[in-house]
């Protein structure tokens, strides 16, 4: 990954330069709303605080949306600055984490505007995002745990990046990221039930790219008709089913082989989909972004004890 440098200066950041690494670990347990208080008065390792917190989760978005490490790490620092420059100015009218998703959401548009190879697969993000996961599954796996952990990772990642992307921003908001229907509705300017039915169909296509990794395929039923059960397990996590549909849906499950099999390939889809949200930010982009925000916001890194 290239781990170029941009610089930008932040006017008007009004951030105290002494203070910008110092006692962040103190400020760890506070909650967003207490350290952007703290940010506004002054306080720059509560800033800093801010910013490793929701780094992951910015990068995680970034990359599954511009689908290139470079511009995933450009879409970081672009973020972070944007946060530093507008702490201040942050109202609190929706979550912090609300709020920056939809600033890297804006900043990948443009990006996909500019690239005319936006939409183009990439092999090495697959390896990347694949290696990543795989380290994560098991501290001392086998190397046959390591291989089959890897071809889940990859095919996870082309089914994801398969997806159109407002099938694809929905789902990683949703289903990688946790946030609830409304907060991604917030983000992506959509009504709740409009996120909820491009949801779905996400994440049906996804399970069905994954039915060959997870040795899934579903068991041909003897005969009758089986109502979709797959869509209705979706509509259920999203609390769209009452009681007694759930109820029927469960006493079907039961006794179908091929439903049961079904549902149980979906959920399995959905849990990588959860594992997803732990890839953490490579730690030489989080030293080229951290370079950059300290440049950019005219600070000195502290003198080691001693010096």
């Amino acid at each position: 990954m290239d781990e170029r440098v941009r610089v930008r200066r932040v006017k008007g950041a009004g951030l105290a330069e002494p203070r910008f690494a110092r006692d962040s670990s103190v400020l760890a347990g506070d909650s967003d709303e207490v350290l952007v208080a703290a940010a506004r008065d002054g306080q720059a390792a509560a800033l800093e605080t801010l910013l490793v917190r929701h780094q992951a989760r910015i990068y995680r978005f970034g990359m599954q949306l511009c689908r290139d490490p470079d511009d995933a790490q450009d879409v970081l620092q672009d973020t972070l600055l944007t946060m530093a420059r507008s702490v201040r100015d942050f109202e609190g009218r929706s979550s912090l984490s609300t709020w920056l998703y939809t600033v890297v959401r804006r900043i990948c548009i443009k990006k996909r505007r500019r690239s005319k190879y936006a939409e183009m697969p990439d092999a090495s993000l697959d390896t990347e995002a694949a290696a990543q996961v795989a380290a994560m599954v098991d501290q001392r796996p086998q190397p046959d745990e390591v291989a089959a952990s890897r071809e889940v990772a990859v095919a996870l990642e082309r089914a994801i990046r398969s997806l159109a992307p407002d099938q694809r921003e929905v789902l990683v908001l949703r289903d990688i990221e946790g946030l609830k229907a409304a907060q991604v509705g917030e983000i992506l300017e959509l009504s709740v039930a409009a996120v909820k039915s491009r949801l779905h169909r996400a994440r049906l296509q996804v399970r069905e790219a994954m039915l060959s990794v997870l040795n899934a395929t579903p068991v041909v039923a003897p005969g009758g008709r089986c109502p979709d059960v797959l869509a209705m397990y979706s509509r259920y996590l999203e609390g769209e089913i009452d009681a007694l549909r759930c109820a029927e849906m469960e006493a079907h499950i039961q006794t179908c082989a091929r439903c049961r099999g079904a549902c149980d390939s979906l959920k399995q889809t959905l849990s990588l989909c959860r594992s997803a949200a732990q890839v953490p930010v490579p730690k030489p982009t989080q030293d080229a972004v951290r370079a950059a925000l300290r440049a950019a916001l005219g600070l000195t890194t502290p003198s080691a004890p001693g010096r």
